[in-house]
């Protein structure tokens, strides 16, 4: 089996099915394995254990690095190559799977002249087939994390890619380059960052994931309009993304199942499973985080200490809800809303952001049953 980088790119990217085949010549461009180092995580079990390239050779390095795979290269702020041994905590970065990259890109309508601010320069693998498309010129990219920033920027040059590299909050965006004909997120966001609205021109888009701190996301393009407002549908993608780090969600006590206020539940905790009804639980309780226990789910709100847990009993499965906040109550409502609805999916809902700034999430159209979104 070849292992010419030139030939896995190009197997790469047949396998990439996007309507602008400018991005799949982008993708046999540019190498991936100069921007994912020299080391990454692999998961095993609970595990990310560290696998170095000069370990597994470089043939197997090579065939790895052409996987259309996510390969997660931070754990916790801690790079791959930094690690002493197998870690457990979150991924903190990671070089995206090269075909959710290019769908993302192709989603935007990203063309020839665009002017693109790009959030989350990572392993500045996105970045290089931005600058490849587009030029130099036209390329403006974040990255919070000063040292990825760092070792991003080395990668792309050495590679004879020149964007514009900021280290900073890309949720605050990149005023200096204003305006931009699109802004595409490699993170999720709990909402739409203000200036990222006030930095698109009209008629411009936003592209990013919609996550949360039930780890639900969804993939959406918004356009703005002269007003400010901006407004678009999900599409049917299902994508996960890290959130960006000042949207994580923050640290919360260890948890400790209290008993609460019980009552019979009218709908089954497993519509969680569904990735659009996981989704819809998210937009009830939007400060919550899920976990599963051995018959039911577990719903812990990091901001009030409010909990709900599910269990199944003799006389049917109920709930005990505990703190000022009725989780279930507000997640059952949404899954049955859904549910009236036909349980459509993901692609069936939109977004809306109006002149006061208020983000609504809203099914079916947007007079349909709505979820504000937590500015």
């Amino acid at each position: 089996m070849t292992t010419d980088p030139a030939v896995l790119r190009r197997r790469l990217a047949a396998g990439i099915g996007v309507s602008d085949l400018a991005w799949r010549s982008a993708v046999e461009a540019v190498p991936r394995e100069a921007f994912l180092g020299d080391c990454l995580f692999r998961l095993s079990g609970t595990q990310w254990v560290p696998t170095h390239r000069d370990q597994i050779g470089e043939d197997a390095w090579l065939r790895l690095v052409y996987q259309d795979a996510t390969w997660v290269t931070q754990v916790e702020g801690v790079d791959a190559a930094d690690s002493s041994g197998p870690l457990t905590g979150r991924p903190t970065s990671s070089g995206t799977l090269p075909s959710l990259v290019v769908r993302m890109l192709d989603l935007a309508g990203v063309g020839e002249g665009d002017r693109v601010l790009e959030i989350g320069t990572g392993t500045g693998y996105s970045t290089a087939l931005l600058c490849h498309r587009l030029g130099d010129e036209c390329v403006y990219s974040v990255e919070y994390d000063p040292r990825l920033a760092t070792v991003a920027g080395d990668r792309l040059r050495a590679t004879g890619y020149f964007p514009t590299l900021v280290t900073g909050d890309g949720l605050a965006g990149y005023k200096d380059g204003a305006d931009y004909d699109a802004i595409v997120a490699t993170c999720a966001v709990r909402h739409i960052p203000p200036a990222w609205l006030r930095q698109v021109r009209a008629g411009g888009t936003i592209t990013t994931a919609l996550g949360g701190w039930m780890t639900a996301s969804g993939l959406i393009r918004l356009t703005v309009q002269d007003d400010g407002t901006a407004s678009g549908t999900f599409a049917a993608d299902q994508v996960g993304c890290m959130l960006a780090r000042p949207h994580e969600r923050p640290p919360r006590p260890t948890y400790f199942q209290r008993p609460g206020q019980v009552r019979q539940i009218r709908t089954d905790p497993g519509l969680l499973d569904d990735w659009t009804g996981h989704f819809v639980a998210q937009l009830a309780a939007p400060s919550a985080e899920l976990m599963t226990s051995d018959d039911g789910v577990i719903l812990v709100d990091v901001a009030t200490g409010s909990q709900a847990w599910t269990e199944a009993t003799a006389a049917g499965r109920r709930v005990h809800q505990y703190g000022p906040l009725r989780l279930w109550d507000a997640v059952e409502e949404a899954l049955l809303t859904w549910q009236r609805a036909g349980s459509p999916a993901q692609s069936a809902f939109g977004m809306t952001v109006d002149g006061d700034g208020v983000q609504r999430v809203w099914g079916g159209d947007p007079g349909g049953p709505s979820w504000r979104l937590p500015v």
